[in-house]
């Protein structure tokens, strides 16, 4: 399967090394440097480099697309590729809006195509018994917390590398709990959802902090709090059902239950595992993992949080986010 890859961030390293270890085929580049395009594709070895996204999906030998781009572009440009007939794998998240992601979702839908979204928490092989326990109705969650605290008050993404442009702490890093609280709660009807999210920052433009709380019917509650404001890095998760906590050090790489804490596999490597079912689903016909249909109900989350912020400040296109 030929590959092109739009975008060439931390995101696109880790893909392009899973893809090269899943023997698919490094056809294209897409960027929005020429140079910088170039230096990518000679580091991975893909065939072609290019600033067109428009000449990439005019090629007939390219077979899938993976959306690595800027957030604000990923609805845009995920939309054109499933138009174009190609297989599309979006980084998180699918759109900025629900609105967006719902236009997505339609457009996959209409092309017969494989899509899917990249959120690698789904994809934890640590949380596969738990999830079967749950199935089953050996073990209930009662409760899900996650943390994401990050300096960034410099525009430097995780390679060092200065970025052409703003990320967003709720469409974002946010998505990555939020969804994962919906994927472990499936389907529980939500009672209510509770939000803060700060003012926009003088220096960034942009909310800072943002706190999430989620309740169920069956009475689950999912939080999420963090900020771009940290002086220290912390992202973790912690699960607590009705006969085990865990408690998931990302950064650490570890796993802490009563029994004490273990290994799990590190952030790269779990991420790989989104590409492998990606390429599976693809040959095998099916819907990956993380389908576009099945991230709509975290997208509804945060779009009700958005639509609190912007009933207290006004709804404003900011950096990182158009309206």
């Amino acid at each position: 399967m030929n590959i092109c890859m739009v975008g060439y961030g931390m995101m696109g390293n880790w893909h392009s090394e899973a893809l090269i270890a899943a023997g698919a085929t490094l056809h294209t580049v897409v960027g929005r440097r020429i140079d910088a395009a170039e230096e990518f594709a000679k580091k991975y070895g893909y065939r072609k480099w290019t600033v067109s996204l428009e000449s990439a999906l005019a090629d007939p030998e390219i077979d899938i697309v993976i959306i690595g781009s800027p957030s604000e572009q990923h609805e845009t440009q995920a939309i054109k590729s499933l138009e174009a007939g190609k297989h599309t794998l979006i980084e998180i998240p699918i759109a900025l809006s629900l609105a967006g992601a719902e236009r997505v979702v339609a457009a996959g839908k209409r092309s017969g195509k494989v899509f899917g979204l990249c959120h690698p928490m789904r994809y934890r092989h640590e949380r596969e018994a738990l999830r079967a326990r749950i199935a089953k109705g050996e073990e209930k969650i009662r409760h899900i917390a996650g943390r994401f605290f990050i300096k960034r008050l410099v525009n430097i993404g995780a390679t060092g590398y200065k970025r052409s442009w703003i990320d967003n702490i709720l469409w974002h890093h946010f998505c990555h709990f939020v969804d994962l609280g919906m994927y472990l709660f499936d389907g529980a009807p939500i009672r209510r959802i509770q939000s803060q999210m700060g003012a926009l920052h003088p220096t960034t433009g942009i909310p800072m902090e943002c706190t999430v709380l989620v309740e169920t019917e069956a009475d689950q509650t999912l939080l999420v709090h963090g900020s771009y404001h940290a002086t220290f890095r912390l992202y973790d998760k912690l699960i607590v059902t009705d006969r085990e906590t865990y408690l998931y050090d990302i950064l650490a790489g570890t796993l802490r239950t009563e029994a004490g804490s273990v290994q799990i596999e590190a952030e790269q490597k779990n991420c790989a595992r989104v590409i492998d079912d990606f390429l599976a689903a693809v040959r095998e016909g099916r819907p990956p993992i993380s389908s576009g249909p099945s991230v709509l109900p975290a997208m509804r989350v945060l779009q009700a949080v958005q639509d609190e912020w912007d009933a207290r400040y006004g709804a404003k296109e900011i950096p990182g986010r158009p309206l």
